[in-house]
């Protein structure tokens, strides 16, 4: 006996992880704040109300924009181009969640060692600490008015990739934010 070949129902470059252009926003965005929040559902859900609530009563800004104050000092942050305090603060924040500290290579409360570094040598200094520990650090693109992003496990990167595509909006590594 032999099965019949039901090869033509399949599609072949199927993906599971590879979100579909034709899925709702809302199923985009509930993706986006689970790879922003891993292992943390509960505050997903929390962002992810907040968010619906946002886009029932009528905000069509851009998702990184909804998403800004949402997110904001849980699972994301925003900054303006001159804040290098308030970054490292926000991705202390950020990392303090996980467990984890960045050794940011200097003092904050050192005039010297903070006047050598602006925003982007900062998000620089905090990818590469945090890629040590298996997460990367996100930007998105908030042109001149500041610098915002999240992180999320190193291990999603392509997720996070494919998700900036389908919600086409620009993503990039902090390490690339200058």
């Amino acid at each position: 006996m032999s099965l019949p070949d039901n090869t033509a129902d399949y599609e072949d470059d199927f993906d599971p992880f590879d979100p579909d252009e034709d899925d709702a926003p809302e199923a985009l965005a509930w993706n986006l704040l689970l790879l922003i929040n891993p292992g943390d559902e509960d505050t997903a859900l929390r962002q992810f109300d907040l968010l619906r609530e946002r886009l029932a009563a009528g905000d069509d800004e851009p998702l990184p924009w909804l998403l800004r104050d949402i997110v904001d000092w849980t699972a994301g942050f925003f900054v303006a181009p001159d804040e290098t305090h308030a970054l490292i603060e926000a991705i202390d924040e950020l990392s303090t969640r996980f467990g984890l500290t960045i050794d940011w290579g200097g003092d904050r409360d050192d005039d010297e060692f903070m006047e050598g570094h602006d925003v982007p040598s900062l998000l620089s200094v905090a990818y590469d600490r945090l890629r040590e520990h298996g997460y990367t650090l996100w930007c998105w693109n908030a042109d001149s008015e500041g610098y915002g992003g999240w992180m999320a496990l190193r291990r999603d990167d392509d997720g996070m990739r494919a998700l900036a595509r389908v919600l086409e909006f620009e993503l990039r590594p902090a390490n690339e934010a200058g």
